[in-house]
């Protein structure tokens, strides 16, 4: 079984038919999934979007290995492929994007691919943006600033990748809610729903520490937290972290993780917490997927793999309850990038803190880089003709854990197509080595003709 996920403007690009023939010729493709918007090129001054995009300025260096419109780089602007149903989304506080004449001319093409697609017996599912309205593109949109999520001391971070608003707005839950309705209304036909990042990027320090906003504090006491406690203990340990650091507890850590681990034990009800927050939004997706297109219609959320899920706030067994499948991101280009993240928030107010011990300890923690670098400032994020920098044991590892979490709902790995041919296939056969014969693929934009055949020769070997 293998998934592909192609954004709509490969779709408008290279036509939906000549784009699935391709794609069946080379592979056996059973499921697509895409998002309901168009595109069209614009100059950069403008206002557009990069496409591919950069990833906090880390992914300036990839260009499209997949051209589009005939370009390696693109400046986009992006309008809803559907005219949006405005009842449902009545006395919300945020709303759908208007249609414009660009939704008239091109919106179209969605419905001639989801037909496409289901006459050669291909799935289809949308993605959507869990937290960041309008949620259908992640590059553009984002929540105000009394929905967005607080740190211990009441802050908004701006070191951020994501604009996730908080999991527990009402209003952000509304949104989400009304979305899932509309695009099944409008689109009654798709196999159903991919969540995209219901849970808490933990791209930086500061967003692992999330969330203490009025919203989230509400929830936590409905739920019977004790949330004046969670967040002095957390705000405590963040503190300790950004300000108090040292080469002996690095030392520490590295020679008994668990001594240290035991002394931020305290800590543990706000990650049971997270879990509560993740796991009522996408309840309450699936309430909304059974009330606007039935119970046969899938809901399909994907997160970080461990150990960033217990970060994130995705617990893997919970969400399986309400889940008919769940997607683990494999993206190890970004995992380098994220311990340089947490390494530059470290060491910004920790002075004379030893960048070695600082690299090491990273590493042994997140279990995400090989080899380790001397120094934490070489994590970086990988050129594109660099391997990902990843023990390809360890990405096994993690998805036999993930696995072994739940029962009966198909845990599908993400593997990420940026990076080189010979270590995008290497990356993807060893989850797919492990996954039930099942494989994601995340982007189209990166699946050269060169990997679409690694694909085909991976899934004829499997």
């Amino acid at each position: 079984m293998l998934g592909i996920t192609i954004l709509p403007e490969y779709i408008q690009s290279e036509g939906p038919e000549a784009l699935l023939d391709n794609l069946l010729k080379r592979m056996p493709l059973t499921a697509v999934s895409t998002s309901p918007y168009v595109m069209e090129e614009c100059p950069p001054e403008q206002g557009g979007e990069r496409e591919p995009p950069a990833d906090s300025d880390k992914g300036l260096a990839r260009l499209l290995d997949r051209p589009l419109w005939g370009k390696r780089e693109v400046w986009v602007n992006a309008t809803p492929s559907f005219e949006p149903n405005l009842d449902l989304y009545r006395g919300l506080r945020y709303q759908p994007l208007a249609p414009t004449g660009l939704t008239r001319r091109e919106g179209p093409v969605i419905d001639r691919f989801i037909e496409a697609a289901h006459e050669r017996g291909i799935k289809v599912y949308f993605q959507i943006q869990a937290a960041i309205p309008p949620g259908y593109r992640v590059q553009f949109g984002g929540p105000v600033e009394e929905d967005m999520p607080r740190l211990p001391d009441g802050s908004i971070t701006s070191r951020r990748l994501d604009k996730n608003g908080s999991l527990a707005s009402p209003h952000i839950l509304a949104y989400g809610e009304a979305l899932i309705r509309d695009l099944l209304g409008r689109y009654p036909d798709i196999n159903g729903i991919r969540c995209d990042w219901p849970e808490y990027p933990p791209y930086f320090l500061e967003t692992v520490f999330l969330d203490f906003g009025d919203h989230a504090k509400a929830l936590a006491e409905e739920k019977g937290f004790d949330f004046e406690r969670m967040r002095q203990n957390v705000g405590a340990l963040y503190k300790q972290l950004t300000e108090q650091l040292d080469d002996q507890l690095l030392q520490t850590y590295l020679e008994s993780p668990d001594s240290i681990l035991e002394q931020w034990s305290h800590c543990q009800e706000w990650l049971e917490f997270k879990t509560v927050l993740v796991s009522n939004l996408l309840a309450r997706f699936r309430k909304a997927i059974d009330e606007a297109g039935g119970p046969n219609k899938e809901l399909f959320p994907s997160a970080f793999p461990p150990p960033w899920n217990r970060l994130s706030g995705f617990d893997y067994t919970q969400v399986s309850k309400v889940a008919n499948a769940i997607s683990c991101k494999y993206y190890t280009m970004h995992w380098p990038m994220m311990l340089r993240n947490y390494s530059d928030s470290l060491t910004g107010k920790n002075t004379g803190l030893s960048k070695s011990l600082l690299a090491a300890c990273l590493a042994k923690g997140f279990d995400a880089v090989s080899p380790v670098p001397t120094s934490s400032e070489e994590f970086h994020y990988p050129e594109p003709t660099e391997r990902h920098p990843v023990d390809l044991e360890s990405l096994t590892r993690r998805q036999q854990e993930v696995e072994s979490y739940v029962q009966d709902t198909p845990i599908w790995p993400i593997a990420h197509s940026y990076g080189p041919v010979e270590d995008f296939k290497q990356r993807a056969a060893a989850v797919l080595s492990v996954s039930k014969n099942r494989l994601w693929i995340n982007r189209y934009a990166y699946l050269n003709d060169k990997k679409l055949d690694a694909l085909g020769e991976l899934f004829g070997d499997s």
